[in-house]
């Protein structure tokens, strides 16, 4: 079983992969970051438990289908394990922002799916990279360690300076495994 403090939660969009404001609606437009892709791998190999939660709202909106995300999903963990690595659970939310659901970020309700999913009695002290202020939000809902990436939406998040005092900040997902996996050497 997994250790909460072993655990590395990511938001997909903004920092596994490229964003889009007009949203990421086929295989085709998921490019992941250059260094992402290894980054998870790293993690996976040194003994990390690595775990994803994405608002995923373009399907409510008519952008795209389930089958169409469960490909791109796919596609990661098919990446990530031709690196060497594992995704233990991806969690999304499908519904828009009015549908009055609980597991729309900011709100804790994924991050609750990943602790039943991976049989954790907690998720404090796990760790919760975003490039919003919801997800980071989210995370601390629950307990996790926030950090920032500056992909994505980060740096516009970054310059506005709110809800970030606890938040550790990087580049890029790259620049926070480095230095996560340096902390242990």
């Amino acid at each position: 079983m997994p250790e909460a403090r072993r655990l590395v939660i990511l938001d997909r969009d903004g920092v596994i992969n490229q964003d889009s404001e007009a949203y990421i609606k086929s295989l085709d437009e998921w490019l992941p970051y250059p260094r992402a892709i290894e980054a998870i791998a790293r993690l996976s190999r040194a003994g990390w438990t690595i775990a994803v939660a994405t608002n995923q709202s373009g399907i409510a909106r008519g952008y795209y289908d389930a089958a169409t995300l469960a490909a791109m999903h796919e596609e990661l963990e098919r990446q990530v394990a031709a690196a060497g690595g594992e995704i233990a659970h991806i969690a999304y939310c499908p519904h828009g922002p009015d549908d009055g659901c609980d597991c729309r970020k900011p709100l804790p309700g994924l991050l609750q799916q990943i602790r039943e999913a991976l049989g954790l009695e907690s998720l404090s002290g796990s760790w919760m990279v975003g490039d919003s202020l919801r997800d980071l939000e989210a995370g601390e809902a629950m307990g996790c360690r926030p950090v920032l990436v500056r992909t994505g939406k980060g740096k516009r998040t970054e310059s506005q300076g709110v809800g970030l005092e606890q938040a550790l900040r990087f580049d890029d997902l790259g620049g926070f495994v480095d230095w996560l996996l340096a902390r242990e050497s």
